[in-house]
């Protein structure tokens, strides 16, 4: 399932936006997979140490996505909800 996000800035943002950078869609888009990628990269390490100390795991997927995606782990808003984070 794929996820669509829609923004919206004020008129003076977008003034300032497209001055800063080339192409504001091509840097958000830019900005939003390189964070994807990295939290990716983080969950993928941490589900692999997950299964590798857990005797009753057999085998580890070799797809990233796929461990990704199995992983039963909390969101970031779950997580600061538990911890009672404002």
């Amino acid at each position: 399932m794929a996820k669509t996000f829609t923004i919206t800035i004020t008129d003076a943002e977008e003034k300032a936006f497209a001055w800063a950078v080339v192409d504001p869609d091509d840097w958000v888009d830019n900005v939003v997979h390189e964070k994807c990628r990295k939290a990716k990269d983080r969950l993928y390490d941490q589900e692999v140490q997950r299964m590798t100390d857990d005797e009753s795991v057999t085998s580890i997927p070799a797809d990233k996505d796929t461990v990704i995606n199995n992983a039963n782990v909390k969101t970031a808003k779950q997580r600061q909800d538990e911890e009672g984070i404002a």
